[in-house]
């Protein structure tokens, strides 16, 4: 979400940045001033949107009593599952009521605020590993600066609390914050080229050339659409990963060349990085161990199988509830589903999967296989199948 034009946001960002390169050069902490620096950014983005401004300070005052009040009753012995469940539901209730509310174009704009999403699973982590005796304590002020830090909060990366904290806390020589800030300039020049140039050249050849319904201007979108989305969000992205490293928070990278992917396993390492590692470790892994638990234990197949609809389903949720975004998180479920299936029972696969030109053919397919993920994801194929039928 764009709160406010480019080049007002950078010239805001070098603004407020150039006090937070000071304390970081004399080794002083920064965490208060990125605190201060992000409840700025929060008002020059909100601030002329009450309704949305209150939706959200109910949303953090709601969640954190959430946390606390399970954190309490965890810490007096209680590992209660039915317990468990309810309160990570709890926490994702205001995420769920507003998606289900923009169905009906939520006219009351009920939780309509930027960043709840990732806010929502920066909740749920915390839930979960409270739920694991892993997190005792949530600090009040850790936990309001994990939600708005100002570089994460429209759109991730999704950072993890315990990683966040440790950052948060640690004390920065001199040399090594000089060394985080060389990077992170060089991470936001380049998120700048991406967004602002190549993303750019891209949304006009797309919108130009591809929004024909012949097949010339379907195959331009297919083939521009998912690299635009690609540089536009990878973009975003680097300038959000290195605005926080200017702070002093290793904000962790969300894409690592997604189309060099050579299978749709490795796209899924490679691309928005911290949604799908999420779900790796608190949807796909936990429904694998519950269900090596029940009679299909020696089923490994159709554990993996379920583990990946499941999981894929939850990612086309958690972007929205329109068919597009369900249609496209069933289609990658399926894809994971099927290369689980040929990697383990395809002696084909296994002979030639090292071979340079199978590596090759492997590659193509996988891109075009994403790439027509994506087209699903931009709701353009629902458009062309309505045109059709009428």
């Amino acid at each position: 979400m764009q709160m406010f034009a480019d080049h007002s946001f950078f010239a805001w960002l070098i603004v407020m940045t150039i006090p937070a390169f000071i304390l970081g050069v004399f080794e002083k902490p920064i965490k208060y001033y990125g605190m201060f620096a992000s409840l700025v950014f929060l008002w020059l983005a909100l601030g002329h949107n009450t309704v949305a401004l209150t939706y959200l300070i109910v949303f953090c005052l709601l969640e954190y009593t959430i946390i606390q009040i399970y954190l309490q009753l965890r810490l007096g012995g209680n590992r209660s599952k039915v317990l468990y469940w309810l309160f990570l539901l709890l926490s994702i209730a205001p995420l769920a009521t507003y998606k289900v509310l923009a169905l009906t174009g939520n006219p009351w704009h009920i939780f309509g605020f930027l960043g709840i999403s990732y806010m929502t699973f920066k909740v749920a982590q915390m839930i979960i590993e409270i739920y694991d005796g892993i997190i005792r304590k949530v600090s009040p002020f850790e936990y309001a600066y994990l939600l708005l830090f100002f570089p994460t909060i429209t759109s991730g990366p999704i950072d993890r609390s315990r990683r966040f904290s440790k950052d948060l806390n640690r004390k920065i020589t001199r040399s090594e914050y000089l060394e985080l800030a060389g990077t992170g300039l060089y991470k936001i020049l380049l998120g700048m080229v991406y967004k602002t140039v190549i993303a750019s050249v891209l949304y006009f050849l797309m919108k130009q050339y591809g929004m024909e319904k012949d097949m010339t201007g379907v195959l331009i979108y297919y083939y521009t659409y998912g690299f635009y989305l690609f540089f536009d969000f990878a973009g975003y992205s680097l300038m959000a990963v290195g605005a926080g490293y200017l702070f002093g928070i290793k904000v962790p990278d969300n894409f690592n060349r997604p189309f060099i992917s050579r299978d749709i396993n490795d796209f899924w390492n490679r691309w928005h990085i911290t949604l799908s590692h999420w779900l790796r470790d608190y949807v796909f892994s936990r429904v694998t161990m519950s269900l090596m638990r029940t009679g299909l234990r020696k089923r490994r197949l159709t554990i993996a199988s379920i583990a990946f609809m499941t999981n894929m389903l939850l990612m086309g949720f958690w972007h929205g509830l329109t068919s597009y975004y369900i249609l496209y998180g069933l289609y990658h479920g399926v894809l994971l589903t099927l290369f689980e299936i040929i990697r383990t029972r395809s002696g084909l696969y296994r002979k030639y999967s090292k071979k340079k030109w199978f590596i090759i053919i492997e590659w193509a397919l996988t891109l075009h296989l994403v790439l027509f993920g994506f087209f699903i994801f931009s709701g353009r194929l629902n458009v062309l199948m309505h045109w059709r039928a009428w």
